[in-house]
C-alpha cells in the first residue's frame, strides 16, 4: 500500500474519531487557560525548571539514586530498551508465571515490556481504559494522552462482543466502563507486579507524580507487593515543591482539564499495606507491608538528546499531547500517520529521531507544516517545528539523490547529501519563480498543458488536481523600483518587502498594498531583495534558508539604518523575521530586523491610531466580509489588527473560528498530502458556504489561504489589503 492510500485509509476509518476528540481538547484547553492567572508566567517557570533539570541531569541522577536507595528501593539507570527488559524481568521472574498489571505509561511502550514479560510466561495486563481497549483490539496507541483516541464508543462496544460475549449487551459508554471496571478490578486483585511510569520524578524525595485520569495507578501500586516504575531519565526535577507549575499546566495543556481527576504523590516504598482479598478476617496490623519498589530510568539516547543542541528541548517535553491536539494535520490522520514506533504529533520527531532513528522519524516528519500552532501550545514553549526542520534537514543530508539535469539554482542544500527533488523543487521557489516571471506567458501555457502536468506529478509530485500559480513577466519590483515617491512630507518611511507571491504571481495586491501606503502619508520604496528563505526551510534545507536570511539581512539593514519600517504583505514571511531568523542570524542582525518589521494591516492599523487620516480609504458601508486569518498571523497576535482596520472603515466583519485552511504552502500541492489539505479544508469550507456567510465575501490573509479558499469556494477570496481602495487594472 503506498503512503498515499495509507493516509486516505486511516482517515475513513479513524478520521471522524480523532477529529472530534483533538478538537474537544483543544478548545478545553482554550477555556482552562484564560482562567489561570499568570498562564505565560507559569509557563516560564516550567520551561526554566526543565532547563536546570536537563542541564544538571547527571548530578540529579545520582541525587535521586541516593535517595530511593534510602528511602529501601533500588534504582536502575538502563543503557537501552533492551538493558530495561533485562532488569524488569529478573525483578518479575522467570521461575513461575505471575501477573503484572500496569498504568498508562508511554516510556513502557516504548520498551515494548509488554512482549518482553509475555516471552517469559506472565500474563500482562494493561489497566488503563484506553490502554486496554487497544490491547484487547492487539493495536497501538494513536495518541500519547488518549491511545483510543481513534475508536468509537460502537467499535468499542463491538470489540468488547466479539471477544468477551457478555451477557447484556454493552451500548452505553457507562455500561462499556462498568463492564471493563469489573474486569480490570479481577485482575488487579490477583496481580503479583504492579508497574507504573511517572510523569515527574523529584529527585530530593523520590516523590513519583502521576497525573491520570482514572484510579488505576494507585491500585496497581496498593495492590501488589512489587511496584516497578518506568521513567525516561527527562523525568526528573530537582525537587518536590518544582511539581506544582506542571500539575497546573498539564492537564489543562492535553485534556483542557483544571487539574486531571487523579494526582499520585507517591513516594515509594509506599506504607499502604497490601491488600490480601482472599482473607477477610485478617487483622489490618497484621497484613504485610514488605514492599519491594525499582524505579527502572531509560537512557535509550536521552543523554545523546541532551548533547545535540538542536535535540536537545524534546527533553522539556512533558507528554501533554497539545501539539497534537492543535495541529490541523494530526486532527485529521491522528497518530496511527502522524507518529513513530512510539511517539507521535509534532513532538514525536524529535522523540523518534533521538531514540530510534531518522529513518522512523522521516516516515512522518513532513506531516509537520511548520504552522507554529504548537510552540504557543506547549506549556514549555518547545519549538518543535525547529526540530523537525533540523530532522529533516538531518534526512536530507542522508539522501543520495542528484539530478545533474536540472537547471541552475536547483541545487544540493550541502555537499554531505541531496534532498529529493521534490524539496529540492519547492525548496528553490525562488529561482522557479524567476523562471516562470522570464518566460512568462510561455511558462504559463506550458505548465497548463496535460503533458506538464503529468510530468510534474511524476517527477516532482505536484497534484494535477492543484491550480498552479501564474506569473507575471513584469515583476512588482519591475514596477516600483525606479519610481519617485508620490509622497511630499511623510508621515512615515517603509520599505514593502516583495515575497515571491507578491512579487512573481500576485502583484496587483503588493501595487494596492503601495497605494494604501501612500493615500495614509508613507513614502514607499520596494527594492530588489531575495526571498525570505521560508521556501527552503520548510523542505529542511537549513543552509539555503541561512544565506537567504544573510542577504535579506544585509539588502534591507541599510534602508533600516536610514528609518525605514519594513512592511510585510505574507505573514509567513513576517514570522521568518521575528522567529525563525533567530536561529539564522547572529542576534543583532536578528533584533534590528524584528523589532522594525510589520505586517501589512498591523501597520495600516498603527498609522490609522496614531492620527492618519482615513479618508483616502474605501468606505466599506456595510459590506459582508467572511475573515479567515493565517496560521501565523495567530501565533504572532496580529490577526485582530486586520478586524480592527475593517471595521473602522465600515466593513461588516465575521471572522472564522477555524484555525487552519490547511494548504500550507508546497504541503498542498504534494500528491501524498493533497486529500490531508482539503480534508483540513472541509471545515473552512463548510462555515464559508453556510448561510450566514454564503453571500458574504471572503478575505483572508495569507498567500496559502487564498489558494485554498479559491480551490474549496465557488466565489474568489481577496486579501484584506484589496479591500482598502478601489481597484484599478494593472499598468
Amino acid at each position: 500500500m503506498s503512503d498515499t492510500d495509507r493516509l486516505r485509509e486511516i482517515m475513513a476509518t479513524e478520521g471522524d474519531a480523532v477529529r472530534t476528540n483533538t478538537q474537544g481538547f483543544n478548545q478545553g484547553r482554550y477555556e482552562s487557560v484564560a482562567d489561570l492567572d499568570e498562564y505565560e508566567t507559569v509557563k516560564d517557570e516550567a520551561r526554566t525548571i526543565k532547563e536546570d533539570a536537563i542541564d544538571r541531569l547527571p548530578e540529579l541522577i545520582d541525587q535521586l539514586r541516593s535517595t530511593v536507595e534510602n528511602n529501601g528501593g533500588t534504582l536502575y539507570l538502563a543503557d537501552d530498551a533492551a538493558d530495561a527488559n533485562r532488569y524488569v524481568r529478573t525483578v518479575v521472574g522467570d521461575g513461575s508465571e505471575k501477573t503484572v498489571v500496569k498504568s498508562k505509561s508511554m516510556t513502557s511502550e516504548e520498551l515494548n515490556v509488554n512482549e518482553a514479560l509475555e516471552a517469559d510466561g506472565h500474563d500482562v495486563i494493561e489497566t488503563d481504559l484506553g490502554e486496554w481497549v487497544l490491547q484487547v483490539a492487539e493495536e497501538t496507541p494513536s495518541h500519547i494522552v488518549a491511545p483510543a483516541i481513534h475508536k468509537s464508543r460502537a467499535a468499542i462496544a463491538e470489540l468488547f462482543e466479539e471477544v468477551f460475549s457478555p451477557t447484556e449487551p454493552l451500548e452505553t459508554a457507562e455500561e462499556l466502563t462498568v463492564f471493563a471496571r469489573e474486569k480490570l478490578g479481577e485482575w488487579i486483585q490477583e496481580a503479583d507486579v504492579g508497574m507504573t511510569g511517572a510523569n515527574f520524578i523529584a529527585a530530593d524525595t523520590g516523590t513519583i507524580a502521576l497525573v491520570t485520569s482514572e484510579g488505576n495507578a494507585r491500585k496497581t501500586v496498593a495492590g501488589t507487593d512489587t511496584h516497578i516504575a518506568v521513567a525516561g531519565v527527562e523525568k526528573i526535577v530537582p525537587t518536590v515543591e518544582d511539581l506544582q507549575p506542571f500539575v497546573e499546566l498539564i492537564g489543562r495543556s492535553g485534556t483542557g482539564q483544571d487539574i486531571t481527576s487523579y494526582v499520585s504523590l507517591l513516594t515509594p516504598p509506599v506504607e499502604t499495606p497490601v491488600i490480601d482479598d482472599t482473607d477477610e478476617e485478617t487483622p489490618l496490623s497484621e497484613i504485610d507491608d514488605d514492599r519491594e519498589f525499582h524505579v527502572v530510568l531509560i537512557d535509550n539516547g536521552r543523554m545523546a538528546m541532551r548533547e545535540d543542541d538542536d535535540l536537545r528541548e524534546t527533553l522539556y517535553c512533558i507528554r501533554c499531547s497539545a501539539c497534537s491536539n492543535v495541529c490541523a494535520n494530526f486532527q485529521q490522520v491522528g497518530g496511527h500517520a502522524f507518529g513513530g514506533e512510539t511517539y507521535s504529533g509534532g513532538i514525536a520527531t524529535g522523540w523518534e529521531a533521538g531514540i530510534e532513528g531518522l529513518d522512523v522519524a522521516g516516515e512522518f516528519n513532513d506531516l509537520c507544516t511548520g504552522c507554529s500552532r504548537c510552540v504557543d501550545a506547549c506549556p514549555v514553549n518547545i519549538d518543535i517545528p525547529w526540530i523537525n526542520t533540523v530532522v529533516r534537514d538531518r534526512i536530507n543530508q542522508g539522501h543520495e539523490e542528484n539530478f545533474d539535469f536540472l537547471v541552475d539554482g536547483l541545487t544540493p542544500d550541502n555537499e554531505a547529501g541531496s534532498p529529493p527533488l521534490q524539496k529540492r523543487f519547492f525548496g528553490n521557489f525562488e529561482t522557479v519563480a524567476r523562471l516562470g516571471s522570464t518566460l512568462a506567458p510561455v511558462s504559463n501555457w506550458l505548465a497548463e498543458t496535460t503533458v506538464s502536468r503529468q510530468l510534474l506529478h511524476r517527477l516532482l509530485g505536484i497534484d494535477p488536481r492543484r491550480d498552479l500559480p501564474t506569473f507575471h513577466r513584469r515583476t512588482l519590483i519591475d514596477r516600483f523600483q525606479d519610481r519617485e515617491t508620490t509622497v511630499d512630507t511623510p508621515r512615515r518611511r517603509a520599505v514593502l518587502y516583495p515575497d515571491l507571491y507578491t512579487n512573481h504571481v500576485q502583484i496587483e495586491r503588493g501595487a494596492t498594498a503601495v497605494r494604501v501606503l501612500e493615500a495614509l502619508g508613507v513614502d514607499v520604496a520596494v527594492p530588489s531583495v531575495p526571498s525570505s528563505g521560508r521556501a527552503p526551510l520548510s523542505q529542511g534545507m537549513i543552509t539555503t534558508a541561512r544565506s537567504h536570511a544573510e542577504r535579506i539581512s544585509d539588502t534591507l539593514a541599510p534602508y533600516i539604518a536610514d528609518g525605514r519600517d519594513v512592511v510585510v504583505i505574507e505573514p509567513s514571511d513576517l514570522a521568518m523575521f521575528e522567529r525563525e531568523y533567530e536561529r539564522l542570524l547572529d542576534p543583532a542582525a536578528h533584533e534590528r530586523l524584528a523589532t522594525n518589521s510589520y505586517e501589512i494591516m498591523e501597520y495600516v492599523f498603527g498609522l490609522l491610531e496614531n492620527g492618519a487620516d482615513d479618508a483616502p480609504l474605501r468606505d466599506g458601508d456595510g459590506t459582508e466580509v467572511a475573515y479567515h486569518s493565517h496560521c501565523q498571523q495567530r501565533t504572532l497576535d496580529v490577526e485582530a489588527h486586520t478586524v480592527a482596520v475593517l471595521e473602522r472603515c465600515g466593513f461588516d466583519v465575521l471572522t472564522s473560528d477555524v484555525e487552519c485552511c490547511g494548504m500550507a504552502g508546497s504541503f498542498g500541492y504534494k500528491s501524498e498530502y493533497f486529500d490531508v489539505s482539503m480534508a483540513v479544508g472541509d471545515e473552512l469550507r463548510d462555515q464559508f458556504t453556510a448561510p450566514e456567510t454564503r453571500e458574504r465575501t471572503v478575505v483572508a490573509s495569507g498567500t496559502s489561504c487564498l489558494e485554498q479558499l479559491d480551490s474549496l469556494l465557488e466565489r474568489r477570496p481577496t486579501h484584506p489589503i484589496e479591500l482598502l481602495v478601489d481597484r484599478s487594472p494593472t499598468e
